[in-house]
């Protein structure tokens, strides 16, 4: 069995990679990387680096010969992701591929804020291929919040319009993880699972436990969604990022990324890493 995983020089594509390590030989997993010199350390350690770019089908075809399972990792070119997502779809199922895993978000179909618009196109794309497919709804990196921490202790704030909103996030390698285990292990064609962590938190938790481990003053400052969208564009972020932002902290406000199913738990078989954790390992030593 080989395993093909696509934005192999990612963040997520990357920990996925190494957790398969832990699983299969080197040899029998393959990284597609739009910049495969990006990969060399990967590459040293036995595994096969092959160019794959998402808007250019002869590499997909390429990197897909002689695959059998294929981690589909979701494009981050909002406007033009859905055409990507498929032109891999399309060249997987002409290669023959025994699985096709994607990582799409948590509640699928039921997801009610733009971000998720491109997964649910892309999720029927993928049971319209009549691939044996499995669904990795993805539910929020722990890691999208540890990222800004040296401009949340710069400023003392951590700024967002979810109110008293909660997030059951996890951290990234812990979605990896789980990867990995449907993509080397038996009887998950065509599952679905709704992957969170176990424990759901809200942003002011989380900026009293950024204070007490950083030992500095950090509070959650609550404002508008306009002025989040305000701040968010004077932090340099383009306007479509910055509204999807704002909107993604609506859905948080109504509960939509706060589920617990337990499923991330139950595939890595260990309890999901809790966000102090997570805090702890993103700090300035």
């Amino acid at each position: 069995m080989t395993v093909l995983v696509t934005a192999a020089t990612g963040q997520l594509g990357r920990l996925v990679v190494q957790s398969l390590l832990e699983r299969i030989p080197a040899d029998r997993i393959v990284a597609g990387a739009r910049s495969p010199e990006k990969a060399a350390d990967l590459a040293a350690l036995g595994v096969r680096v092959l160019p794959l770019d998402y808007a250019r089908p002869d590499t997909l075809k390429a990197a897909l010969a002689g695959v059998d399972r294929v981690l589909l990792v979701s494009g981050t070119d909002l406007g033009g992701r859905v055409g990507q997502h498929q032109a891999v779809i399309d060249a997987a199922k002409e290669a023959g591929v025994g699985l096709l895993a994607y990582t799409s978000v948590l509640g699928g179909e039921r997801a009610n804020f733009a971000i998720a618009d491109d997964h649910k196109v892309t999720e029927a794309a993928i049971r319209a291929s009549g691939l044996p497919f499995v669904l990795l709804r993805n539910g929020w990196y722990t890691e999208n919040y540890t990222g800004q921490l040296e401009t949340f202790l710069r400023y003392g704030a951590v700024i967002g319009s979810s109110g008293d909103g909660r997030v059951a996030s996890a951290a990234r390698r812990d979605y990896a993880e789980a990867a990995a285990v449907v993509l080397t292990g038996p009887g998950h064609e065509n599952a679905v699972y709704e992957l969170s962590g176990d424990t759901a938190w809200s942003f002011s938790q989380f900026a009293a436990e950024v204070s007490a481990q950083s030992g500095l003053p950090v509070v959650y400052r609550d404002v508008s969604p306009q002025e989040q969208e305000r701040t968010l564009l004077g932090a340099g972020l383009p306007a479509p990022m910055a509204e999807a932002l704002v909107e993604v902290d609506a859905a948080i406000g109504r509960g939509e990324l706060a589920d617990t199913p337990g499923d991330l738990a139950r595939l890595i078989g260990r309890p999901t890493t809790p966000m102090p954790d997570t805090v702890r390992a993103a700090l300035p030593v």
